[in-house]
């Protein structure tokens, strides 16, 4: 079964402006953000079967609900995140001491270079990608390579609205790739396109990328992603996934979805 690190969302909300989606003038609905995490909490557990463990929120910490950002979990290993905005640096003992309580041997990489968890670590068995210029940097790569023995392909990405991987990349369990082309420059497409073949590739429409249909959760040969993505969810279907979606707009308002509401802990 799957475990899955979340944090309920107490204290989500918009206090300040870190990416594109985030301003301080689109007020949450907070209710309804609380009845969209439960929804996806729902599916998580009751529809998929996955093992949910469960952080504390933090009042003054509005995005630490977004857990993908905790850090990256290899075996018994957790590599915590080093943020590169202040604002959400105050997350990272959380974060670690969480790790520490839970039995891991905690890692984490020298000061000065930012590395923003599974947000920008994501990929398949053999080998990850890595994404970076907007918050994680180039240099977390190699350490990250030596001490985990994986290959780490670099992706840079170039449109400020993805500004972490898992906001336009989504590996699936059946080697297929959901992706957005646009946000990663040429190299990066060409590297993306050299390691997964055309046909296990769906370049995601615009309007569907800018609802992050690839920001989802896959488990299995499930797949949970946010609503209102049908093109998405047709080609998924088509190559044999179960569909769930979920409606998180109100998530969405600072930047996140599905994806970067979970952490992936085996």
């Amino acid at each position: 079964m799957s475990r899955i690190l979340v944090c309920p969302p107490d204290f989500f909300g918009i206090e300040y402006e870190i990416n594109p989606w985030m301003r301080l003038t689109n007020h949450v609905d907070h209710g309804r953000a609380v009845r969209q995490w439960h929804e996806l909490i729902r599916v998580l557990e009751q529809d998929l079967g996955v093992i949910l463990e469960r952080m504390t929120p933090v009042p003054g910490l509005p995005d630490l609900v977004f857990t993908a950002n905790a850090g990256i979990v290899v075996g018994r290993t957790a590599v915590v995140s080093r943020f590169r905005y202040p604002e959400r640096q105050r997350e990272e003992v959380h974060f670690e001491n969480w790790f520490r309580r839970h039995g891991y041997e905690v890692m984490t990489v020298e000061a000065g270079i930012h590395f923003e968890g599974a947000g920008d670590l994501l990929g398949f068995p053999e080998y990850w990608f890595g994404g970076y210029r907007q918050r994680s940097d180039i240099g977390v790569f190699p350490i990250l390579s030596e001490r985990f023995h994986r290959e780490i392909i670099p992706l840079e990405l170039v449109d400020s609205r993805f500004y972490h991987l898992d906001t336009c990349f989504c590996p699936l369990s059946g080697g297929e790739l959901l992706y957005f082309p646009a946000a990663f420059d040429s190299y990066g497409r060409t590297a993306i396109a050299e390691r997964v073949p055309d046909k296990l590739r769906l370049t995601v429409p615009i309007d569907e990328a800018l609802k992050f249909a690839c920001n989802a959760v896959c488990v299995g040969k499930h797949v949970v992603l946010p609503a209102g993505c049908p093109a998405t969810q047709d080609w998924l279907r088509i190559r044999g996934y179960e569909t769930h979606p979920v409606q998180l707009d109100e998530f969405m308002r600072s930047g996140g979805s599905a994806k970067c509401l979970t952490l992936t802990l085996d």
